[in-house]
């Protein structure tokens, strides 16, 4: 059993103690959630000094398991005011796990404006002065740290976004080449951690032992049975490793649900210009890369880099929800303009998602034009520039609609829609209105069955079984983050009979444990009642379980519109 690390951020100070009972056996999601169901007061502001960020590996993660890499963060959202768990890829969780650490729980809150750093290493813990990376973004933050200790450590660090403690900001973690590509983006967990005043946190692995297995050679069997699984589905062995998520683009855009024009048609004319396809091409044509991991051991490797038009280096983790953002939304068909944006938003660590539907509530309201790439970035560029035009828009797009008086924005719990339209994708829709999270596209992945035919098939245009789908893909989901896996292991889990039980003998090997596959969807039913506990006591009821009144409009080309009723929805996460 590994142990807690515990920093109280206003003291400055540090301890282990040893995982309490009531947490054995958790990681992850599961691990996070219940950890802020406990501890955090659901009422608390959640800049104040009651709220708590936690750091979590997933189950697996250390083990040799294949996309086990990731990483929970949880606190109560500046965003949603509810529950947050904001997952990213990275090197991190794999270290904290060798590390023997369970969970970094950043607690209190300083009375100066003094930032710190924590270092994490087999010798023990350091918090030492950041001032010197005060006011610089990612890019600059994780280059002086590699710089300063080496080039295999793990980073977690906050931009400029953070440092305003503004609500659309992330917490960036280094990819595997060091750069700021890997985001937890959603719910502003970026200025949670800004008002612990801890600029960054490095965790170096060097010296510290494997994660110990169990049984080795039934971990073994599993995983050699899970990596033929990954590799073997259509989805995550062909056409993620060869066009990244944005392989998507031309699929979601032919499947009519490419939301365009804040939510107005589900077809973007110039879907083709930013598709993964183009990004590809482009890619190869300027000698960036195509297919790479997000963290050690992952075999789907759908991240990127990107170079502009000189072959210089611009960003990397250049994903569907992104270009999506700042493509269709905003109506930009400038792929190089989008990924700027990118670039931009991991530099000053913002997510992605909230910034891309904001910067479009900015064209709705008139203050830059429709489709106009050079105005985005530079209306975006003022967020590192702290002027109050960037203090708007960086506190997402529920703030900037009313600075602007736009009724028109698509948020559910506050939080920003992702890229497929919940009128023509309704299983998705569903996912967005009734999870814990906010409009979480990640939550419950109903495009599986609705548009992908993993799983089998439920049309996405009417009510019929989409409740059901939604459920069922929540509650595995939770599992899956708990875990530590990959999102993306979904697509082989649903469609291979063994999917989960290959999860659960890989558990149980490692830890010595008896878990079945029925034990794995109990952990995800427990994540969603704790977080749906922690928003009751925070005040949300089943109104806010339900998707604005714009998508009550007539959607095309599929001429559909948005009819579950409240009641309906409110049965969706009852078990």
């Amino acid at each position: 059993m590994g142990k807690f690390l515990r920093v109280n951020t206003k003291e400055k100070t540090f301890g282990f103690e040893e995982v309490p009972q009531a947490y054995a056996g958790l990681g992850g999601r599961a691990l996070t959630s219940k950890m802020i169901l406990d501890e955090v007061p659901a009422t608390c502001h959640a800049l104040g000094k009651a709220n708590k960020l936690i750091f979590a590996p997933g189950i697996l993660s250390g083990s040799p398991a294949a996309d086990s890499g990731r990483l929970s963060a949880g606190a109560k959202s500046p965003l949603t005011g509810g529950i947050k768990e904001s997952n990213a890829g990275g090197l991190v969780s794999q270290k904290l796990a060798k590390l023997g650490i369970t969970a970094i729980v950043l607690e209190d809150k300083p009375e100066t404006d003094e930032y710190s750093i924590i270092v994490i290493n087999n010798d023990g813990v350091k918090i030492l002065p950041a001032g010197d990376l005060v006011g610089k973004g990612n890019y600059s933050v994780m280059e002086s740290l590699r710089d300063k200790y080496g080039k295999t450590i793990g980073i977690l660090s906050i931009g400029q976004a953070g440092e305003q403690r503004l609500k659309g900001a992330s917490i960036q973690q280094a990819d595997m080449n060091g750069r700021p590509g890997r985001a937890h983006g959603r719910g502003g967990l970026g200025a949670v951690m800004a008002t612990k005043k801890i600029k960054a946190i490095v965790v170096d692995d060097k010296g510290a032992p494997r994660v110990e297995v169990k049984d080795s050679e039934a971990f073994k069997a599993a995983n050699k049975r899970w990596v033929e699984m990954l590799r073997s589905h259509p989805v995550s062995g062909e056409g993620l490793p060869a066009f990244g998520t944005a392989v998507l683009v031309n699929v979601i855009n032919e499947a009519g649900t490419f939301p365009t024009k804040n939510f107005r048609s589900g077809r973007f004319e110039h879907a083709k210009d930013i598709s993964g396809e183009k990004i590809a091409e482009l890619t190869e044509q300027r000698g960036g890369i195509t297919t790479e991991p997000c963290h050690p051991g992952c075999v789907i490797k759908c991240s990127n880099v990107y170079h502009d038009k000189d072959g210089k280096y611009l960003t990397s983790g250049f994903e569907y929800e992104t270009i999506w953002a700042f493509g269709a939304h905003t109506t930009i068909k400038d792929i190089d303009a989008i990924a700027m944006l990118d670039r931009l938003c991991d530099d000053f660590g913002l997510d992605t998602i909230e910034m891309g539907v904001t910067l479009g509530i900015a064209m709705e309201g008139g203050m830059i034009p429709w489709g106009d790439g050079k105005a985005a970035i530079d209306l975006l560029s003022k967020v590192g520039d702290y002027t109050p035009e960037g203090k708007i828009i960086g506190n997402g797009a529920l703030f900037t609609g009313d600075a602007l008086g736009v009724d028109r924005v698509p948020v559910v719990k506050k939080q920003a829609l992702p890229a497929y339209d919940p009128r023509s994708c309704k299983g998705v829709g569903v996912t967005y209105a009734t999870t814990p999270m906010g409009a979480d596209h990640t939550a419950g992945y109903g495009v599986t069955a609705n548009i992908l035919g993993v799983g089998g098939t439920i049309d996405p245009t009417k009510k019929e079984g989409n409740i059901e789908l939604s459920q069922g893909l929540q509650v595995a989901t939770a599992a899956i983050d708990a875990a530590g896996l990959c999102l993306f292991v979904a697509f082989a889990v649903i469609d291979n009979e063994d999917g989960l039980p290959t999860i659960a003998k890989m558990i149980n090997a490692q830890h010595g444990l008896s878990l079945t596959p029925d034990d794995l969807l109990e952990i995800g039913k427990s994540i969603l009642n704790n977080e749906m506990e922690f928003n009751r006591k925070a005040g949300f009821t089943k109104v806010d379980d339900q998707l604005p009144e714009m998508f009550n409009e007539t959607f095309p080309p599929h001429n559909t519109q948005w009819d579950f009723s409240i009641e309906e929805l409110s049965k969706t996460l009852k078990f």
